[in-house]
């Protein structure tokens, strides 16, 4: 083992500078009397998404006699909902969160997460608030915004919505996995190959850029647009290639929900992956009325790369996966 292994992976510079930046993102919450919560790490459920992978862990001893599976939490999003279904009002919360994914220049498995949670607000209103949060912790200019499809027109020259498969092959020929293409059967997952490889390196590049109205299967927690239902209420904001946030103008409908659950467990069965433990205590928060809001998780590491100009995730960790 290196004898420098030891040592952070961050600059303890880096580090003041991120905490006097998460101080100015308290700050900004404060001042809207948004309340800052803490959520359990562990759950005795899982995201049933099929591109989100949990870390498991095993219970045992006194807590659980006969042993109990939890999961790490992907996103504090579950816990939180609960929260507003109990009358919590506007909250926000900087987590821990974690995913079994690659490690690499944009991904460490462990991460810290920005979460918040606006009453009464849309995903219009979101984004604006969005754009006053980095303004004023960061400087930063306010976000340009397109729909999902201008996107696609825009660099791709497709519609998204409506492109037929040999549309995708040609597109995909233009960076080499029209084979890829061709062999795909979910249209999504071609949809979200074309968008990494055509567009998200094209967009955000001199201020941030918020990409919205997603296609309605890909809506996730979001409501399905009542004035076009192609699409849902849904956006991801995008800054020098990389992907900051992803928010919705939340779904409240218990049952809807419960059937996208379902259509994720048929996807995973069909991907070969294990069923997932699907969250009945999210669903039951739902069912009691999840109030009417807005919801976006931001990646702090990421956005906190772009701010202090450094090219990798692990420059502004403590400790990555690889000196944890």
């Amino acid at each position: 083992m290196s004898e420098t292994l030891w040592q952070p992976s961050a600059s303890i510079q880096v580090l003041k500078q991120k905490a006097q930046i998460i101080n100015k993102i308290r700050c900004f919450f404060a001042q809207r009397q948004v309340l800052e919560v803490d959520t359990p790490s562990l759950s005795q459920a899982c995201v049933s998404d099929v591109h989100l992978h949990s870390f498991s862990t095993t219970l045992t001893g006194p807590a659980a006699p006969h042993s109990q599976q939890l999961y790490l939490q992907t996103s504090p999003e579950f816990h939180m909902k609960r929260l507003l279904a109990a009358g919590s009002g506007c909250i926000y919360q900087i987590a821990k969160a974690f995913r079994n994914e690659e490690a690499g220049r944009l991904h460490n498995p462990e991460f810290t997460m920005l979460e918040w949670y606006r009453l009464g607000f849309d995903h219009f209103a979101l984004m604006d608030e969005i754009d006053v949060l980095l303004e004023q912790a960061l400087g930063w200019q306010h976000a340009e915004r397109l729909t999902y499809v201008e996107a696609f027109e825009r660099h791709l020259g497709i519609n998204p919505l409506s492109a037929t498969q040999v549309e995708f092959i040609e597109s995909a020929a233009a960076f080499n996995v029209a084979d890829l293409v061709a062999q795909e059967t979910e249209r999504d997952t071609v949809l979200q190959l074309l968008f990494s490889l055509g567009v998200e390196p094209h967009i955000g590049q001199q201020r941030p850029c918020f990409v919205y109205h997603f296609p309605a299967s890909q809506a996730a927690l979001a409501k399905i647009s009542a004035e076009d239902p192609q699409v849902a209420e849904r956006f991801e904001l995008y800054y020098k290639g990389v992907e900051l946030a992803n928010g919705f103008h939340e779904l409240t409908d218990a049952a809807e929900q419960a059937e996208r659950f379902a259509r994720d467990q048929h996807s995973r069965a069909r991907q070969g992956l294990p069923p997932a433990q699907i969250d009945q205590r999210f669903l039951a928060a739902l069912s009691v009325g999840l109030p009417a809001c807005a919801g976006v998780a931001l990646g702090i590491d990421r956005l906190l790369m772009l701010a202090l100009d450094e090219s990798r995730l692990q420059a502004v960790q403590s400790f990555s996966i690889e000196r944890a």
